[in-house]
């Protein structure tokens, strides 16, 4: 079967049609990234009136400030937290519903609903379910014995912000999960089942490593999801605390930029949190790729 091949004409139409989306990358990826790389090395006053040049000094004051440290902690443990949840419990519901065969649109409708629900607002729905004094969740945590206080307890606060991460994120990996799974030939699932293996092995040695580029890419969204996209939520639920238990890295650079009005920090804290991302990227597609199944 011969493929059909897009071919020009000149070399100018694929550079206009290429335009656009060079423009937006431009413009909102590396301009930004270069300003606050040029922030970083610069100690300014709160109005951004006079500034003066201070080289790598504000990132060596970063690695000495024992509070940054532990948002960086913080930010890693959050992140492991929310991509193993989400990842988990939508692979389950991917699972369950491609077994679901009468009023399946509507489950996998419901499922994806919450993808279209912005941060800041799934913030707010589990705040309201978890508020200690008027959340549903927290009168039945409270009739089970439990003493909920999310507002006072550090560990109680980074799992609800999880928790609303996670779910937030759950709609997207289940999207992908079930265009994978469709994608797997019944023949090799049935082949499977007639050599005499059960439910579990079925899905831990034929899907699931069908199912491994979905899963890595999912991977590396999912961490990205967790470093960058997740302010909304902080910022709703916890506002970093209590103390500094939720206080992961982009919040800080918030805290410090914003309210602190300290733009050499901040900056430099803009940079080292790309600098992270784009390593673990790195490594995952190094090392984790390795054991995907193409």
């Amino acid at each position: 079967m011969q493929t059909q091949k897009a071919v020009f004409k000149g070399i100018l139409l694929p550079y206009l049609l290429l335009l656009p989306q060079m423009v937006i990358i431009v413009v909102f990826f590396f301009w930004p990234a270069g300003q606050a790389l040029m922030q970083s090395m610069f100690m300014q006053d709160p109005f951004g009136i006079s500034k003066e040049f201070v080289g790598f000094e504000n990132f060596e004051n970063l690695f000495k400030n024992p509070e940054y440290l532990s948002s960086v902690g913080i930010s890693f443990t959050f992140s492991f937290f929310v991509a193993g949840t989400a990842l988990t419990v939508s692979l389950f519901l991917a699972m369950s519903a491609s077994h679901v065969y009468k009023g399946e649109l509507v489950y996998k409708t419901l499922i994806i609903w919450p993808y279209a629900v912005a941060p800041v607002v799934a913030g707010v729905l589990w705040m309201f379910l978890f508020n200690p004094t008027v959340g549903v969740v927290a009168w039945l945590l409270r009739q089970m014995g439990v003493t909920w206080n999310y507002l006072l307890d550090p560990i109680q606060a980074f799992a609800l912000v999880v928790i609303a991460a996670s779910w937030k994120q759950i709609s997207y990996n289940f999207l992908f999960f079930i265009a994978g799974l469709q994608n797997i030939p019944n023949t090799l699932v049935e082949a499977a089942a007639i050599d005499g293996a059960g439910p579990t092995r079925r899905f831990w040695t034929v899907i699931f490593p069908l199912l491994s580029p979905t899963t890595f890419y999912l991977l590396v969204m999912n961490i990205i999801f967790s470093f960058f996209e997740t302010f909304g939520i902080i910022h709703q639920v916890t506002q970093g605390g209590p103390g500094q238990a939720t206080n992961i890295m982009v919040y800080k650079v918030y805290k410090d930029g914003y309210l602190g009005l300290d733009l050499g920090s901040s900056s430099a804290q803009s940079v080292i949190l790309m600098i992270i991302v784009i390593v673990l990227t790195v490594l995952q597609f190094r090392f984790v790729e390795r054991k995907v199944e193409y």
